[in-house]
């Protein structure tokens, strides 16, 4: 079940591996149209999003892949758990997004799915380029690095 605090976002889902595997150099929040039973289905936390990815369709962008399971109660009137999620923005930002993946050779990648303070499903979307293996390697010195730093400050 997803906490339900006043205010704050209540997240769903989350994909940490994104933030390893690109370099996210914008990230911007969209709406999401969903099925009753998606929306339930993500109110009890059960999501993932972390081989999902967004992508062109008909000239509007997508969410695809994304896993939102079935919801046990609904029986025949269920949803397809895998199936391409239009995601709602507006018509500049979904052009100058389109542009910038189909020009600058980047990706759309979904870093969190959450609901906001008035309880509307949310994706979190970064524009990001992909890391070579190097740039995973140098990431992760950095990191070592800044927790030993860490550590040897404290002593």
């Amino acid at each position: 079940m997803v906490a339900k605090t006043p205010g704050a976002k209540q997240l769903v889902a989350q994909n940490r591996r994104a933030r390893h595997d690109y370099f996210i150099e914008e990230s911007l929040e969209a709406g999401a149209m969903l099925v009753g039973t998606e929306v339930k289905s993500l109110r009890l936390g059960r999501a993932s999003i972390v081989e999902s990815y967004a992508g062109e369709k008909d000239g509007d962008i997508y969410l695809l892949n994304a896993n939102i399971p079935e919801y046990p109660a609904a029986s025949q009137f269920n949803h397809e758990p895998k199936r391409p999620r239009k995601l709602l923005m507006h018509k500049r930002e979904r052009a100058r997004l389109l542009n910038a993946i189909r020009r600058d050779g980047m990706t759309l990648v979904p870093l969190n799915l959450y609901f906001n303070a008035r309880g509307i499903a949310k994706v979190e979307l970064g524009l990001a380029k992909g890391k070579k293996t190097i740039d995973k390697r140098q990431a992760i010195k950095a990191a070592d690095w800044k927790r030993q730093k860490a550590r040897l400050l404290r002593q």
